[in-house]
């Protein structure tokens, strides 16, 4: 038996704020790392903070992102950090 239209709603939006609570224990995860790093006491464009994210998160993902070796990932040194979301940039770039 198929699902009313009106069921299938209230399902969306309990799974978007689901996701909503999701995003947001990720941000301030992420963030909380981020002020420990010391990201929040630099000068930098949120622009260039979530390119340098993103090439952290190709990083560990197994992609090449910001490596120069044979080896993905290994003895890379620079720094640079990344949250699929976006979400964590905001909140490291605004500390």
């Amino acid at each position: 038996m198929k699902k009313p239209s009106s069921k299938i709603r209230d399902e969306i939006a309990r799974l978007q704020e689901q996701l909503k609570v999701a995003e947001t224990r990720e941000a301030e995860r992420i963030g909380r790392i981020a002020l420990k790093a010391g990201l929040g006491e630099i000068e930098i464009e949120e622009a260039e903070l979530q390119a340098a994210f993103e090439q952290l998160s190709k990083r560990f993902r197994g992609g090449q992102g910001a490596t120069t070796g044979g080896k993905k990932g290994a003895g890379d040194s620079s720094g640079q950090a990344s949250d699929a979301s976006g979400a964590g940039a905001g909140s490291a770039g605004e500390a």
